[in-house]
């Protein structure tokens, strides 16, 4: 019995296989820009707020909008996220990106889609969208643009 069904049970295990080795060879490009976005959420996370702008580009070329408000320059971005989290009154919650969508446009260029949300103390549950423009630089990958909105 064992030997009839031997073709068979070759084929399941060489489509298993094959499932197995495509999941192992991901992108290098969506594998180091996920990186990178991990390394975010984890800085962020431990209240890291310069950690979570190591994923920006350090440039005055850096944008990023939210909502009706543009920010141009990392220095800029980095005031603003302060302000916004970590100023009197303010708290940075737990953070969590989610649904990413990471899509190489070249070697050194990826675009990616997501949402975040922020759990805050008070049960509060502020959420969005977002999209990027990944660059490759010679120190990694980094944010040029960040688009986000939320509610």
């Amino acid at each position: 019995m064992l030997v009839r069904n031997l073709p068979s049970r070759i084929a399941l295990l060489t489509c298993l296989l094959a499932a197995t080795a495509l999941t192992q060879t991901a992108d290098p490009v969506q594998t180091a820009v996920r990186s990178v976005i991990e390394h975010q959420q984890d800085a962020w996370n431990h209240h890291d707020l310069e950690g979570f702008m190591a994923g920006y580009w350090n440039s005055p070329e850096l944008s990023f909008n939210s909502g009706t408000t543009q920010t141009s320059g990392w220095q800029p971005t980095l005031d603003r996220y302060r302000k916004s989290y970590q100023s009197g009154g303010h708290e940075m919650g737990k953070l969590e990106f989610s649904d990413l969508n990471i899509q190489p446009l070249a070697k050194d260029a990826a675009f990616v889609r997501g949402a975040w949300k922020l759990t805050m103390s008070d049960g509060k549950t502020p959420h969005g969208l977002f999209t990027l423009i990944f660059k490759k630089f010679p120190d990694g990958w980094k944010i040029v643009h960040d688009h986000t909105s939320g509610e």
